[in-house]
């Protein structure tokens, strides 16, 4: 059976930011929201160092913390929090995926205006560089194979050729 952690606390209405902070830091984590401040991941010794941490900044700033080692009843309730964590990831690529779509239209735009210059080769180098660091923190936490992980992979082999592509004709304009 697997191990979750589970992490619950209670913080002080003010200041928002440790509200806000702690909310980061756990989607950050890949964490899952399953009941109000009560956010559950898979277990490893770097989920644990992370909600620790993180349990030691709340109860700095005058909050409470439990967190817990945990397993399953039922193997329904463990495929109910997968499919939560499954979905969270889905959202997390549906947003890259949208940001390659941007990516095809603004490579399609300087293209049409042939605005093929060392300037904007570095630019759209430099967007999908983010892209796929972007993914691959993703895909780090997706460790439940979210559906969209595949859907995305082939987004992202797209912006690397239309890149490629791009980058080829930049350098024939440059050389000429």
């Amino acid at each position: 059976m697997r191990k979750w952690l589970v992490i619950s606390y209670n913080l002080p209405t003010e200041p928002s930011r440790i509200r806000v902070a702690a909310w980061r830091g756990l989607r950050k984590q890949g964490a899952v929201n399953i009941q109000k401040s009560m956010w559950v991941l898979p277990f490893s010794e770097e989920n644990y160092s992370a909600l620790s941490l993180l349990s030691q900044e709340l109860e700095t700033n005058n909050g409470e913390t439990i967190i817990m080692e945990s397993v399953f009843i039922e193997e329904k309730y463990e495929q109910r929090v997968i499919s939560i964590y499954n979905k969270a990831r889905s959202l997390e690529y549906e947003e890259i995926i949208d940001k390659c779509n941007d990516f095809f239209i603004e490579i399609e735009d300087e293209t049409n205006n042939e605005n093929l210059t060392f300037a904007e080769a570095e630019e759209n180098e430099e967007e999908l560089n983010k892209l796929l660091s972007w993914f691959n923190k993703i895909n780090a936490r997706d460790i439940f194979g979210a559906p969209l992980r595949a859907e995305t992979e082939e987004a992202l082999e797209k912006c690397k050729k239309i890149f490629e592509e791009f980058s080829n004709k930049v350098f024939a304009k440059e050389i000429i």
